[in-house]
C-alpha cells in the first residue's frame, strides 16, 4: 500500500517541504535508506545522512535547519522519533489479522473460542479455556485449563500460559515467555536432607495492553496472585518473581530481575540487569539504571539510581571516578605509611638519645 507525503503530514500533523505527492511504501533507516521509503532524523549525529540518503521521504524535527541542499522531500513535524511511531502503528494496524482455527490445533470441547480468532497448528488449549474475541495464537502455544485470555491479544509461538491464570485484552506474548510457572518456593526439610515444595497455589493476572518479551518468566504466586500492571512493557529474559505486583505503565529491558513478594510502583523505568531483592516496595516513577541493585524498599517517588547497592547516580559517578584512581591512591597510602613508620623510627632514636 502507497502513501503519499500529503497524506502521511495530514496523519502526523506535518509540513512538507518538497514534492506532497511523493510515495512510498516502506519504512528504512536513514543510513541505509532506499526509493520508495520513508525515514526519519532525530539525532544530529545522524545529519550526514539526510544529504545522501535515498529514501523518498525524512521526517525532520521542526527545528531542523539543513546545511546543504537536500534531495529527498521533507515533513518537518515536532517530534521525529513519535511521528515515525505513529505511521508504523498505522501501516502495522492496516495489515489483515488472521483468521481461523487449524486443524492440527487441540482445543478441548469444553473450551470458549471467540469471534474472529487465529489458532495456529499443534496450539493446545486445555478444558475451561476462554478466548476473545480476535485473538490470535499462533503455532505451538499452550493454554492451561480454566486461563482466560481477553480480547484483541496475540500470543507468539512455544509461549506457554499455565492454568488458571487471567490475560487481559490487547496484550501481546513473545516467543517462548512462560506464565504462571511455580514461584521458587522451598523450605529446608527438619531432617535437613533437603527441601520440601512450597505448593504455589495462586495465579498470575497481567491486565490490559501489557507486552511481554521473548523468553521472559512471571511466576505464579504462593498465594492470591502476581499482578502485572496495565500497560507495562517486559523486555525479553525478565524474571518477575511470585506474588509481585508491578505498577500500570512501568517498563523493564532485558533481564531484569524481581524476587519475591516486591510491590513496584507505577510508571516506573528499570535498565538491563536491574536486580531487586524480595519484600521491597518501590516508590513511584523510579528510574533504576542497567546493573543496579536494590537491596531495599524506595519510599520517595521520582528518584533516580544507579550502581550496586544502588544510589543517586551524580554519587554513583563520583564514586566510580575515585575507583578508577585506587591503584594510585592505594601507592599513595603505603608511601605514606613508609614514611610514617620512618618517623616513628628516628622520633624513638630521638627519645632515647635524649633519655
Amino acid at each position: 500500500m502507497e502513501f503519499s507525503a500529503r497524506m502521511i503530514a495530514g496523519l502526523v500533523g506535518g509540513t512538507i517541504v518538497g514534492n506532497p505527492e511523493t510515495k512510498v511504501d516502506n519504512f528504512a533507516k536513514i543510513e541505509e535508506g532506499r526509493p520508495g521509503c520513508i525515514s526519519f532524523l532525530y539525532n544530529d549525529k545522524y545529519e550526514d545522512y539526510i544529504y545522501i540518503t535515498q529514501s523518498s521521504i525524512v521526517l525532520v524535527n521542526n527545528d531542523f535547519v539543513p546545511k546543504q541542499e537536500i534531495q529527498t522531500t521533507l515533513i518537518q513535524v515536532a517530534d521525529a522519533r513519535l511521528a515515525v511511531a505513529k505511521l508504523m502503528q498505522a501501516y502495522e494496524s492496516m495489515k489483515p489479522r488472521r483468521k481461523g482455527i487449524s486443524d492440527l490445533a487441540f482445543i478441548d470441547p469444553t473450551a470458549k473460542i471467540g469471534k474472529d480468532c487465529y489458532i495456529g497448528p499443534f496450539a493446545a488449549i486445555a478444558e475451561g479455556v476462554e478466548i476473545g474475541d480476535g485473538c490470535i495464537l499462533h503455532p505451538h502455544v499452550t493454554v492451561g485449563s480454566n486461563t482466560k485470555v481477553g480480547k484483541g491479544t496475540e500470543i507468539y509461538s512455544n509461549a506457554v500460559v499455565y492454568h488458571d491464570c487471567k490475560i487481559g485484552e490487547r496484550c501481546i506474548l513473545h516467543a517462548g515467555c512462560v506464565i504462571g510457572a511455580d514461584g521458587f518456593g522451598f523450605q529446608p526439610n527438619a531432617d535437613k536432607t533437603g527441601y520440601d515444595k512450597i505448593p504455589q497455589i495462586g495465579t498470575v493476572v497481567v491486565e490490559d495492553d501489557v507486552e511481554i518479551g521473548a523468553n521472559t518468566c512471571i511466576d505464579r504466586a504462593m498465594m492470591g496472585a502476581t499482578v502485572i500492571g496495565q500497560d507495562v512493557k517486559l523486555d525479553n529474559l525478565v524474571q518477575i518473581g511470585h506474588n509481585n505486583e508491578i505498577g500500570a505503565h512501568t517498563v523493564m529491558s532485558a533481564q531484569v530481575g524481581i524476587a519475591g513478594t516486591t510491590k513496584v510502583g507505577e510508571w516506573c523505568m528499570f535498565g538491563g540487569q536491574v536486580g531487586i531483592a524480595g519484600q521491597c516496595t518501590i516508590a513511584d516513577n523510579t528510574m533504576a539504571g542497567a546493573q543496579s541493585g536494590i537491596p531495599n524498599t524506595v519510599k520517595k517517588p521520582g528518584l533516580q539510581l544507579m550502581g550496586s547497592p544502588a544510589i543517586e547516580p551524580r554519587r554513583w559517578w563520583k564514586a566510580q571516578a575515585v575507583i578508577k584512581q585506587l591503584p594510585e591512591i592505594w601507592n599513595e597510602f603505603n608511601n605514606m605509611k613508609k614514611e610514617i613508620d620512618s618517623l616513628k623510627k628516628e622520633l624513638k632514636e630521638l627519645k632515647k638519645q635524649h633519655d
